[in-house]
């Protein structure tokens, strides 16, 4: 069995990679403050991210493959190539589900990050089967190989982007994603051999490598530019823009006197709090949710729990025009901290991430509100 011999273009690897890059960029922007958006909110947002990110995959996969270089004329089955297009699309919705409709915890982001990557190899191998007039040929250890790498980047990637909601950790996760998808696809060629094939088997009709690098290229950005737009202008939360003006406010040393009733918003969106002797400022933005404790308050972060001077009706002045619910006389929520919303009947309670924050109670007055928040 004589194989053919096999070249890559190097600017075509070049742009798979920036192309897994905006795939997985625009998905997670598009995945974040999802509790804050209303229900046909977060399930637009979820669809488009999903589509995002399983075109990201596919576009990659024949990006790079357009630029394969074999001395042979080779072209795709356009039946074939569909499905393992919408095969990446379908896998990358149920991790998406997984993440955003059921209570997220490390082993959730675990079966995420493998599905995707299973989604990964299932998309390539059977993108690679829709090739006509020659045959891939491949290794045990190339497959081994790749769907070790597929589903551990991919985990790492998920990890990552969904350990802490934050803009650093979307842009790592995004990094990581790229090369996930980027480097799967180049470990599974380098265990791959091809042979030329006398005729074709085709489901479909024939698409040429020039017909298809103008299509998928084109076709890719527009539509991670058309979601980025709608994600952006028409599922933004109303509250967004406070949040982000928040998230820019730094922890700092300060004095810890009670606020005067014209100190308002004006001193910025944060709370002055106290732990192990030292005072600092908590930005809003960093807050779970805060919980009266007599005259005074407790707030609840992902680094813990500080104590605050002012009691919890100062505290609701301060953090209730910038996005925070109150779900009970006792407690302010952040609701883009819930990871989960629970109803018992005429109550109910969130719960947070990390795990091992307090479940916050909702009671009857505040489930209407805490309904529309969380749903």
């Amino acid at each position: 069995m004589a194989y053919v011999d096999v070249g890559h273009n190097p600017w075509l690897i070049a742009v798979s990679f920036v192309v897994a890059l905006v795939a997985g960029a625009t998905g997670l922007f598009l995945t974040r403050e999802l509790s804050r958006k209303s229900v046909l909110q977060k399930k637009l947002s979820v669809a488009l991210a999903a589509v995002t990110l399983g075109t990201g995959i596919w576009s990659m996969h024949f990006v790079a493959m357009l630029g394969l270089r074999m001395p042979i004329l080779f072209y795709y089955d356009a039946a074939i190539t569909l499905v393992s297009a919408l095969i990446a699309i379908l896998i990358v919705t149920l991790a998406l589900i997984l993440l955003h409709f059921t209570r997220r915890t490390p082993t959730t982001i675990v079966a995420a990050g493998t599905l995707v990557g299973a989604g990964v190899l299932a998309m390539h191998y059977v993108g690679m089967a829709g090739m006509q007039l020659c045959q891939p040929v491949y290794s045990a250890v190339g497959v081994i190989s790749s769907s070790i790498l597929a589903i551990g980047l991919c985990i790492l990637a998920f990890g990552i982007a969904y350990g802490t909601r934050s803009n650093r950790n979307i842009v790592i996760g995004t990094v990581c994603f790229g090369v996930a998808v980027t480097a799967v696809h180049f470990l599974a060629m380098a265990g791959t051999n091809f042979i030329e094939l006398s005729g074709t088997h085709e489901i479909g009709p024939l698409i040429s490598n020039e017909t298809m690098a103008i299509g998928v290229i084109l076709s890719s950005f527009a539509i991670f530019g058309i979601f980025l737009w709608v994600g952006s202008t028409l599922l933004m939360p109303a509250e967004n823009q406070p949040a982000e003006r928040q998230a820019a406010s730094p922890p700092e040393t300060l004095s810890t006197t009670k606020p005067s009733a014209s100190d308002g918003l004006m001193s910025g969106s944060w709370l002055p709090c106290e732990r192990e002797g030292s005072k600092v400022r908590v930005p809003a933005s960093e807050i779970a949710f805060v919980r009266a404790d007599g005259h005074y308050t407790q707030v609840y972060t992902s680094k813990g729990r500080y104590f605050c001077v002012w009691p919890i009706t100062e505290a609701s002045k301060r953090l209730l025009p910038d996005g925070f619910i109150k779900v009970h006389r006792s407690y302010i929520v952040n609701p883009s901290k819930v990871v989960l919303f629970e109803r018992d009947k005429d109550k109910g309670r969130c719960s947070f991430e990390p795990a091992d924050l307090p479940k916050v109670p909702v009671s009857r007055s505040h489930l209407k509100d805490a309904q529309s928040a969380f749903a």
